[in-house]
Formats: C-alpha cells, structure tokens, sequence
C-alpha cells in the first residue's frame, strides 16, 4: 500500500509539473488529457491513503465582492472593501486567497472573489453578506458632490467532496489567457481555467494564479461551494424557509450597512448602531463590527 501510494504522489507531482509547463499549455487538447488524468490520478491517491483530517476549527468561504450602482465610484469602494477583508483575515490569522478579480483602470474593481481560510471563518464572515452603501464625495468629482453607490458582498461556506458531486461529464473546462495581474506568464500561455456546469448552467472562473492546475483547482472550489449554496437555498424553500437572497439587486434601498464619509460613521441598519472612525475600520478594524454582530446572533 505505501510503495501504490509512493507511485501515485509522483505521477501527480509528474502531471502538476507537465500542467505548468509553457510549451504543454499551448497545446490545449494535451492539457485537457493531463487534467482528466490528474483527476483520476489524485482520486486514486485519496483511495490509497485515506483523505487527510481537516486541521482542528479550520474551515473555508468564499467571499464574493461586486460593485453595484454608482459606476466607477462604486468599482473603488468594492476594493477598499477587498482590501478591508484581507487585512481583517490577517489579523485574525487567517489565509486568504484571490480566486478571480475584474478590475477597472482605475483601481476599482467590477468583481473580486477571495477564499478565506482559517478558525470560525463562515461563521464570522457570513454577518457581511448584503448589499454596502457608501456616500461621499469621489476623487473624480469636480463639484463637491456627495455621491451613494453600493458594492454587493455574498459569503458562501466551501462545500467539501462530500457535500457536493460534480460528475466530470457535468462539466466543460475552457483554457485561456489570463488578463489578471499574475505576471508576464499568464498573459502569453493559457493559465486561466473557466468551468461550465452544463446541468445547472452555472460558469466560474480563475485566473490569478500563474499555474493552469492552481486555477483549475480553485475555480472547482468555487463551483462547489455556488452548488452547495444553489441546494441550500433549494432545501430551505422546500420547508417554507427560503431566506432572502444575499446579493438582492445591490440598489441603495437594499442595504444592510451604511458608510458615511462627511460624517465619518458606519451605521449596521440590522442591529441599528453605529461607529465612527471609517478609515481605520477600512483598514481591518472590523472587530467592533464583527463583535456586535456576533452578539446580537447568540
């Protein structure tokens, strides 16, 4: 059994170096070969040794960050937003992980999904999914004019292998060059992977890594968990407890937190309370958020 599971984790690491390889990534009908063996090759690894015990309190989500009305003005706010989860994960100890980004040539971004990994992760995160509005006055406006734009934030738990089956005949993986910020090597081979889930029509997409297997691997984390959710939500509108979408429409009227630069205040509408001191909660300050929220859910 040791010397199979030996034989195993070196044709793996052999596929996860060919997959990496410039002069295989051009040729796409090898690299479809590859993956599907890669596929076979790790589920057998899994068989052989015994799928590894997750790390005690650790577990994952995606954390999907869209910009909504308000233009390019709402394209900034979804990346002080990004930028506000990522420093927050650090100082909690926490890993993060840019899954796929649309950004604008300004700095904002239209899209921006991150997985987050470490100890009460979802059950933390999941009190920041809704629709953020922010009001003041943008650094391209000429006439001191206080703008409001939203930025939609979705929260969704990872699903594990068990919770979610995906058939390979259920899925159509695409290849192509990455447009994201990974470097030189990504904007001259096919780094980026895109998943289409042909049952359900859902698409997902990675492309900030600068390996094609990186990709592949995070964009089916990304379906998995956006199937998990699409059963949840199934599930609970079977009993009669269908719970409001997330995301809604990202129209300033369906809010769940308000940021008021001229006042210097961030308003929960939830819970109906309010902080002050904006740029530095921005900054990752979240706790007093996080903790108020948490209370008002016990």
């Amino acid at each position: 059994m040791e010397n199979e599971a030996d034989g195993l984790q070196q044709r793996k690491s052999e596929l996860e170096r060919l997959l990496d390889d410039p002069g295989v990534l051009n040729d796409s009908e090898r690299t479809k070969a590859l993956a599907i063996e890669l596929g076979k090759v790790e589920k057998e690894l899994r068989k052989t040794t015994g799928a590894a015990a997750p790390e005690s309190g650790v577990e994952r989500a995606i954390v999907e960050i869209r910009a909504g009305t308000g233009g390019e003005e709402a394209a900034l706010f979804a990346a002080e937003l990004l930028r506000m989860y990522t420093s927050y994960a650090k100082r909690r100890g926490w890993n993060t992980t840019l899954i796929d980004s649309n950004p604008t040539d300004i700095g904002g971004y239209r899209e921006a999904i991150i997985e987050i990994a470490g100890k009460d992760v979802y059950e933390t995160m999941r009190h920041e999914a809704g629709v953020h509005r922010v009001q003041r006055i943008p650094a391209t406006e000429k006439t001191g004019r206080i703008h409001t734009s939203t930025v939609s934030v979705a929260v969704l738990p990872e699903a594990k292998g068990t919770d979610v089956a995906v058939r390979p005949q259920d899925i159509r993986v695409e290849f192509f060059r990455s447009s994201g910020p990974g470097g030189q090597n990504v904007n001259k081979v096919e780094t980026a992977v895109r998943i289409h889930h042909l049952p359900s029509g859902l698409v997902v997409t990675s492309q900030e890594s600068r390996s094609q297997q990186k990709n592949r691997e995070q964009a089916m984390v990304l379906l998995r968990a956006k199937l998990f959710e699409a059963e949840r939500n199934a599930a609970s509108a079977k009993t009669g407890e269908a719970r409001r979408l997330q995301i809604g429409s990202a129209e300033r009227a369906e809010k769940i937190r308000t940021y008021n630069f001229p006042q210097d205040r961030i308003t929960d509408h939830r819970i109906n309370k309010s902080w002050h001191h904006i740029e530095d909660i921005l900054k990752g300050n979240l706790e007093p958020i996080v903790n108020a929220l948490a209370g008002e859910s016990s």
